[in-house]
């Protein structure tokens, strides 16, 4: 068949009930077909997970498209031009950039997380989540997202970058501001903080690369300035937009998966009963399974540069599949009782991190921040509770939460 429109009426994913728990309506789109279009975003909703990681792989699909097409051939209506410095910061970063570009780049800033360098960072990680927690400990308590979340990974992927300590602060709200336009149709207040943020990151940025420039450092800023592979140097957008991508992606998801596996450990007290009475050895697995449990990424999407079908329906050229990625992570086909929290799940190919060439450069190094923050919680707040009913953030997308209190008991 050419088309099947399946009207996905559930899926709303404006609404704060449906972004409070989307897995039931998941559940029902996967029972009834393998892809639904849905009018209000014009894209193609693909549910499962053999076809969202197939799709992942898939080079006739890409993040997009400007390699191969102009937006006229295309048929897609060119951005806003003033949205412009958005899109000139975030097109020119791996993320969305295809082969041969996307290739040139991340084997350059790939050097930066092999195992051994990830590997050398462990001291430095442990160190810092005992410091924070430490602090969240003599409080008595706090907001675990704005006391461990947050400024783990933050400071983890400043210090790899060389960014001083003393100019961190503005990197979140930096980061918070241009992921709001990854939300599906975001708001022109949404777009306006992306352009501003945009600028503001753009231009502290240069700066630094310039400093690094004249002073080189023992640090990724300055290993990419002076990166050659067979000629193919960083272009000057190319490092700080890649700099962004790195500390945006670098934290944005590790501290959304840190404050929803909290989350759902104090909503699962028999799966934190076994894991406080034996960290060293489930915490391997029980990290991996809160990042399925309750993904920080639901969706991701991708072009169609060619003509595809999925369970027989044509999706043409020139359209957009959303792939739902906390659909995936549940999915009975896969994972055996997929709606409950199994700490122990050893048979846990979830995708949270992505799949193909796309797949998070930093996916070793989310890990090591997640265990570090679990373990040194579990072993220096043995009573960690939460307090009060925490609200759930509005997005849909980056799946989070506005904060967490907890007291240490």
């Amino acid at each position: 068949m050419d088309t099947e429109l399946v009207d996905p009426a559930p899926f709303d994913p404006w609404s704060p009930r449906f972004v409070a728990d989307p897995y039931p309506v998941y559940a029902e789109l996967r029972a009834r077909g393998r892809v639904h279009w849905f009018e209000p975003t014009r894209q193609w909703l693909v549910p499962h997970h053999a076809d969202v990681s197939a799709l992942l792989r898939d080079r006739r699909l890409g993040r997009a498209y400007r390699h191969r097409f102009t937006h006229e051939e295309f048929g897609r209506t060119a951005p806003p031009p003033e949205h412009e410095p958005f899109h000139v910061l975030n097109d020119h970063g791996m993320l969305d950039l295809e082969p041969p570009d996307h290739t040139r780049i991340r084997r350059l800033v790939s050097k930066a997380f092999t195992p051994r360098t990830v590997e050398r960072l462990r001291p430095y990680v442990h160190r810092l989540a005992g410091e924070l927690v430490d602090g969240l400990v003599a409080d008595g308590g706090g907001d675990l997202l704005t006391a461990l979340a947050e400024p783990l990974p933050v400071a983890v992927i400043a210090q790899m970058l060389g960014v001083p300590e003393s100019e961190r602060a503005p990197l979140r709200p930096w980061s918070a501001a241009i992921c709001g336009m990854y939300e599906l149709n975001p708001s022109r207040e949404t777009a306006q903080r992306a352009v501003r943020a945009s600028l503001e990151f753009s231009e502290y940025l240069r700066g630094l690369v310039a400093a690094r420039r004249k002073a080189p450092g023992d640090d990724l800023i300055s290993g990419l300035i002076a990166a050659h592979d067979g000629g193919d140097a960083l272009t000057e957008q190319e490092l700080v937009s890649t700099c962004v991508l790195l500390l945006n992606a670098g934290h944005e998801a590790t501290v959304n998966a840190t404050v929803n596996g909290w989350h759902a450990l104090f909503a699962h007290p028999d799966q934190l009963a076994a894991l406080r009475a034996d960290p060293q050895g489930l915490l391997p697995t029980a990290v991996d399974e809160l990042l399925r449990y309750d993904t920080p990424l639901q969706l991701f999407e991708r072009w169609v540069l060619d003509d595809i079908e999925i369970a027989g329906v044509r999706v043409p050229r020139g359209a957009e599949v959303a792939l739902l990625f906390g659909s995936a992570n549940r999915d009975g086909a896969v994972f055996a009782e997929p709606d409950r929290l199994d700490l122990t799940r050893r048979e846990n190919p979830h995708i949270s991190f992505g799949a193909g060439v796309h797949y998070c450069i930093g996916a070793a190094l989310a890990r090591l921040e997640l265990t570090a923050s679990m373990g040194e919680l579990l072993r220096r707040a043995p009573g960690l509770r939460p307090v009060g009913e925490a609200a759930r953030r509005p997005n849909f997308v980056m799946r989070g939460w506005e904060g967490l209190e907890v007291e240490v008991g």
